[in-house]
């Protein structure tokens, strides 16, 4: 444990940090696991009202760096063309 007044805030700050940054790797991750359960469903509505969400949070991602660009751009393209497949 620190000693020093500034560092033992510091691992405060940084605990809090980890865990939002956890929170919105985590998100993004269950969105795209929704996803693909409202496909394997076949409900629409909700697949398309999930997949805006997880265009919002995964750009996010991409911004903070969580995520490379590729790899949301590939989920994206992924979902959106299982979504237009659906009957």
């Amino acid at each position: 444990m620190p000693n020093i007044k500034a560092s033992k805030k510091a691992v405060k700050v940084i605990a809090k940090k980890t865990d939002n940054n956890h929170e919105l790797k985590m998100r993004v991750q269950n969105l795209i696991r929704n996803c693909d359960k409202a496909i394997a469903a076949s409900d629409k509505n909700e697949a398309t009202t999930i997949y805006k969400d997880l265009q919002k949070y995964a750009d996010k991602a991409v911004s903070k760096g969580f995520m490379k660009q590729n790899t949301v751009d590939r989920e994206k393209s992924r979902l959106s063309q299982k979504i237009k497949n659906m009957k």
